[in-house]
């Protein structure tokens, strides 16, 4: 039972510093993170991260992701594909060929370097969409360009983590999917993204539209839960995570007439417990033993977070064809890795990608620079909004 009173005390936590973000115009996934922090070894050493736990973050993980997956409008990354991929790919290269460098500097190995560029690769535009509704410009070219590359831009970023995860799990003979040569592995995940193509276009509109048919309760809930789960597992087993197999069962399920329904159901499900959780379970990762040698790393990182992101994809913005205000709105846009650079950095540091003397520095970047991204955002557009007028 301890650790029921310890689940109820961290939803309770959770929901009164969510209010607090949101009546002063944060991201509420900070204010969960600092529960964490507060709670955990950082500071208190209340709470510590057992097995329980660690399972209710997996689900949260992978709920998150699917969710990501059927909130991503494919047919908005179809109007504006040619912008929105430019400015997408720019915003993945960019980061990764400045920001994993700099990380080799302060004396990471090559390889936590190259996964600090593909967390900041990542854009959440959550927080963006926030700002754009509130200057009712979200509907705009720009708004719609900034969707669009968030599409693309997840899309590319959980390939590039999976291939990432593939290569450590091959190399380091771990996971579900060793024990075989990695030849074998990486057939096995070309395999797994033939059938997430099948699962897109026929599979999940059939079990769905089966689901329908079932005289039981949320049918339909039931039968997407069943999707996402079972290719969260699928994913698993063949070495990669399982929340790449359930973003993709996400954009499946989006596929079928029943989107809303499913979304419906799953927000409740996820945000009742799960979701929040598993950003606690970030905080409470965290430590600041060495904060002080660190603040170097933490500045200058957060300076390219947002650099980099402004500059790639306003690059690819002014080359196709944006003026320079507008470009700067759809930079700025991007800037933000809020969620998706935690779920990222969490994976990895997981599969071990990442060390754990390193965890709470790239954490705290990722905060820092979701906090930024919103007055960057504001500044750029009430620039534009002057040019127009």
């Amino acid at each position: 039972m301890e650790f029921i009173a310890v689940l109820a005390g961290l939803l309770l936590a959770t929901q009164v510093v969510a209010h607090l973000c949101r009546r002063v115009e944060i991201p509420e996934v900070i204010g969960q993170i600092l529960v964490g922090i507060i709670a955990g070894p950082a500071v208190l050493n209340w709470v510590h991260l057992n097995s329980m736990m660690n399972e209710f973050q997996e689900i949260g993980v992978i709920i998150l992701m699917f969710i990501a997956g059927l909130e991503s409008d494919l047919s908005l990354l179809k109007k504006y594909l040619k912008p929105a991929v430019v400015v997408a790919v720019l915003g993945v290269i960019i980061p990764i060929v400045i920001m994993g460098p700099v990380s080799y500097m302060f004396g990471f190995t090559k390889l936590e370097s190259l996964f600090i560029g593909v967390i900041f690769a990542t854009t959440s535009v959550s927080i963006s969409v926030a700002v754009l509704r509130e200057f009712k410009r979200l509907d705009s070219r720009e708004g719609a360009t900034v969707l669009g590359a968030a599409v693309a831009d997840d899309i590319i970023g959980v390939i590039l983590l999976s291939v990432m995860i593939s290569v450590i799990n091959g190399s380091n003979n771990s996971g579900h999917g060793s024990g075989q040569p990695l030849g074998i592995v990486l057939l096995m995940q070309l395999v797994f993204f033939g059938g997430t193509y099948l699962l897109i276009r026929w599979l999940a509109p059939y079990l769905i539209h089966m689901s329908d048919r079932l005289l039981t309760v949320a049918s339909t809930s039931v039968m997407a839960m069943i999707i996402c789960l079972g290719m969260a597992a699928i994913a698993d087993y063949v070495g990669l995570s399982g929340a790449v197999g359930s973003f993709f069962a996400g954009i499946a399920v989006a596929n079928t007439k029943h989107k809303e329904v499913v979304d419906r159901s799953f927000i409740p499900i996820g945000y009742a417990m799960f979701i929040p959780l598993f950003f606690v379970s970030v905080g409470l990762n965290m430590r600041f033993d060495n904060i002080k040698e660190s603040i170097v790393f933490v500045i200058v990182m957060t300076i390219l977070a947002c650099l980099t992101k402004l500059i790639g994809c306003g690059a690819g913005a002014k080359l196709s064809g944006f003026s320079m205000p507008s470009s700067y709105v759809v930079g700025s846009g991007m800037v933000a890795r809020g969620e998706m650079g935690l779920i990222t950095a969490q994976i990895g540091y997981e599969a071990h990608l990442l060390s754990s003397m390193y965890y709470s520095d790239v954490i705290t970047v990722i905060i820092v620079a979701t906090v930024l991204a919103p007055f960057i955002l504001k500044h750029a557009l009430k620039r534009s909004a002057n040019e127009l007028e």
